[in-house]
């Protein structure tokens, strides 16, 4: 399949990924997980091997069996991208090829590790995407990170690498919302074609109204429905029913992000869907820790108050 920005837009589901007692992947839980959140009537396209999916605690022999197992399930009609969280060059190349191999459309490239701590320059991301995109030639989407990481880049940059032919869509995940009107103005003036998706939990609604090409969010997992009836209702410019949704979602985005440390926001997705009857088992893999039974609950009660449990 080749992908243009315009194949990218509506809810991408960033997959969670259940793993058994003994550590081993769940893939019955897995399919399960994909039964629940791509659905075609509330999913537009599927990414996988990301945060949500623990890609770091995984191995490449893994990561392949994931996509491989996901476009197994959901066909060749909807877009799949996979994540490549690089060290460096040469293992983005690896990474992304790897992916492409087992059926990925998209590689999505996370910084790497040497342009974090707010020390590279505004060339530098340019420079590492503009070599990889010529030696690949594949559709590629860029990770922003938020930009209190040190990890996400400056919005000259995100504008000049959206300019690259290959670059399809930038899942949005600055942080702030001064950053995502700043970014999404400046990538549409100078890629109109490159899909911006947003990704800040704590805006989703303010982002659409903003302006946004869909939604890229691990929440999806769990709350596919909500996701894309707030998507429905920013397309349909319908104040009312965006609000209606966002009002929905609140409580579970409290839950789910709200408490500390945020990095454990898609074990607490787990639980949501362990508590649904979609997975058995919702512990993460190490360095990740399983959550506490007050979080737990917290997630439980969200779930009644948006009427999903």
């Amino acid at each position: 399949m080749i992908l243009s920005g315009h194949d990218l837009g509506g809810i991408t589901v960033a997959t969670v990924l259940p793993f058994k007692a003994n550590g081993a992947i769940d893939w019955a839980g897995y399919e399960a997980v994909l039964d629940h959140s791509a659905r075609p009537e509330t999913t537009d396209c599927v990414f996988v091997n990301g945060h949500a999916g623990e890609a770091t605690a995984l191995t490449d022999a893994e990561r392949a069996e994931v996509i491989l197992r996901t476009r197994e399930q959901i066909g060749r009609d909807r877009p799949l991208m996979a994540g490549v969280i690089p060290t460096g060059y040469p293992d983005a190349v690896r990474q992304a090829e790897a992916a492409r191999e087992a059926g990925a459309d998209v590689a999505v490239i996370f910084p790497a590790e040497a342009l974090g701590g707010g020390n590279a320059s505004t060339a530098a991301p340019v420079k590492f995407m503009e070599k990889l995109a010529g030696e690949l030639k594949m559709p590629l989407s860029v990770f922003q990170f938020p930009l209190a990481s040190g990890f996400g880049f400056s919005t000259k940059a995100l504008a000049e690498i959206a300019m690259i032919p290959e670059v399809v869509a930038i899942k949005e995940g600055s942080a702030t919302m001064l950053a995502y009107e700043e970014n999404w103005r400046a990538v549409k003036k100078a890629a109109p074609d490159c899909a911006i998706l947003p990704s800040n939990f704590n805006w989703f609604m303010a982002q659409l109204a903003v302006g946004g090409d869909g939604i890229l969010s691990g929440l999806a997992s769990l709350t596919p429905g909500l996701l894309a009836d707030l998507w429905r209702a920013s397309r349909a410019m319908d104040l009312a029913a965006m609000r209606a949704a966002s009002d929905r979602l609140h409580p579970i985005v409290r839950a789910i992000y709200g408490p500390a440390p945020v990095i454990d926001m898609h074990t607490r997705m787990k639980e949501g869907l362990k508590l649904m009857g979609v997975i058995d088992n919702a512990a993460p893999r190490l360095p990740l820790l399983p959550q506490s039974p007050e979080i737990v609950e917290g997630v439980r009660v969200a779930l009644i108050d948006a009427g999903l449990l």
